[in-house]
C-alpha cells in the first residue's frame, strides 16, 4: 500500500489525473511537493549564476504576463466567468496561466468556487480562519485531500477537451518555460556575449525566482487578504481590501470588494483603487480579444457598506 501510494505521488507530478483514492486525507504529500520545495531551493542559484539586466528584465516580465493570466482568465474568467471570449482566446490564456505552474484552469476554478461558496466557514478549501495561516498560504493545496479537482463546481468548463487536457498535463507547460529560457540563454551566451547572460542565469531568475515570487503574491489573497486590510462591506466573510496587496497582484488585493460582487470584473471598484488586471481587460476589449465585460453596478458597489465605526472595529 505505501509503495502503491508513493508511485502515485510521483506520477501526479506528470500526470494529475492519477488522483488520491482517499479526499478525507487532509495530510501534507510530502513525495508529491517535492518539486514545490525544490523550486523554492533552485532559487539559491542566483549566487553561483549571478545576475544580468536582460536576466532581471525576464524575470520581471514573466512575473507581469503570468500575473495577468493568473488574475484575469484563471480567477475572474474561469472562475468567476466576468467577461466573454472566444473558444481560441481563452484557451491562449490557459496555457499562459498554466505557465506559471499553479495547476491547470479546471482545479484551479473549481476550488476557488468552492471558496466562495463556502468562505471562512468550516468547509472553506484554505481558510486562515479556520485552519490558520500555513494551511491557507500554502498547505491547502498540498495535501492530498485538495489534489483533486472538484468537477461539481465546473460544469460549463469541462465540456472543453483541451481545457481537460491541459489540466491533465498542466506541468509540461511548465517545463516547456524552463526548456526554452535555458536554450535561450545559451543561444545568446554564444551570439551576444555583451548581455552576460547564460542558459543557467536565465532558467534561474526567469523561471525559478519569477515564479516562486508569483506564487507567494498569489497565495497571499488567500491568507493575508482574509487577515490584514479594511473592510468596507459587511460581507458574511473575513476578505479584506488591503492596497499592498492589491500592487502586487494587480488587484486582487481589493478583496473585500470581490467578495461582496464576485461577478463584476473589476475589483477596484472606485478610481482611486489601483487595478491592472482591470486596465488590461479593458485593452484585450479594445483589441476585440474578450467582450460583455461585467462592472460593478452602481446600486450594489453604494449598498452593504460598513459605517466609518464598523469599518474601524472590524479593522
Amino acid at each position: 500500500m505505501v509503495k502503491h501510494r508513493a508511485i502515485a505521488a510521483l506520477l501526479r507530478w506528470v500526470d494529475s489525473s492519477v488522483a488520491d483514492v482517499d479526499t478525507t486525507d487532509r495530510s501534507v504529500d510530502w513525495l508529491r511537493a517535492l518539486p514545490f520545495v525544490g523550486m523554492h531551493i533552485a532559487c539559491l542559484g542566483v549566487f553561483w549564476v549571478g545576475w544580468s539586466p536582460f536576466a532581471v528584465t525576464t524575470a520581471v516580465v514573466l512575473y507581469v504576463v503570468r500575473m495577468l493570466a493568473i488574475t484575469g482568465f484563471y480567477h475572474r474568467y474561469f472562475s468567476h466567468r466576468s467577461f466573454a471570449t472566444s473558444r481560441v482566446t481563452q484557451t491562449v490564456f490557459a496555457v499562459i496561466g498554466a505557465s506559471a505552474v499553479q495547476r491547470g484552469p479546471l482545479w484551479w476554478a473549481a476550488h476557488h468556487r468552492h471558496h466562495h461558496r463556502h468562505s471562512d466557514r468550516p468547509d472553506d478549501t484554505h481558510s486562515p480562519k479556520q485552519e490558520g495561516f500555513f494551511w491557507s498560504h500554502v498547505g491547502w493545496f498540498l495535501s492530498r485531500a485538495n489534489f483533486p479537482i472538484r468537477e461539481e463546481r465546473i460544469p460549463d468548463l469541462l465540456k472543453f477537451p483541451e481545457l481537460r487536457f491541459l489540466d491533465r498535463f498542466d506541468i509540461l507547460v511548465g517545463v516547456a518555460l524552463a526548456v526554452s529560457l535555458y536554450v535561450l540563454g545559451a543561444i545568446l551566451k554564444w551570439s551576444v556575449p555583451e548581455l552576460g547572460v547564460s542558459g543557467g542565469q536565465l532558467l534561474i531568475w526567469g523561471f525559478f525566482v519569477s515564479t516562486i515570487v508569483l506564487y507567494h503574491a498569489t497565495f497571499t489573497i488567500n491568507s493575508f487578504a482574509h487577515r490584514f486590510g479594511r473592510r468596507r462591506y459587511a460581507t458574511a466573510d473575513e476578505s479584506r481590501n488591503n492596497v499592498w496587496l492589491a500592487l502586487i497582484t494587480f488587484g486582487e488585493g481589493w478583496h473585500n470588494n470581490h467578495h461582496h460582487y464576485p461577478a463584476s470584473a473589476r475589483q477596484g471598484f472606485y478610481w482611486w483603487e489601483i487595478d491592472i488586471t482591470w486596465y488590461f481587460l479593458k485593452l484585450l476589449e479594445r483589441l476585440g480579444l474578450i467582450w460583455q465585460l461585467r462592472p460593478i453596478p452602481l446600486s450594489r458597489r453604494e449598498s452593504g457598506q460598513l459605517t466609518d465605526r464598523e469599518t474601524a472595529r472590524e479593522s
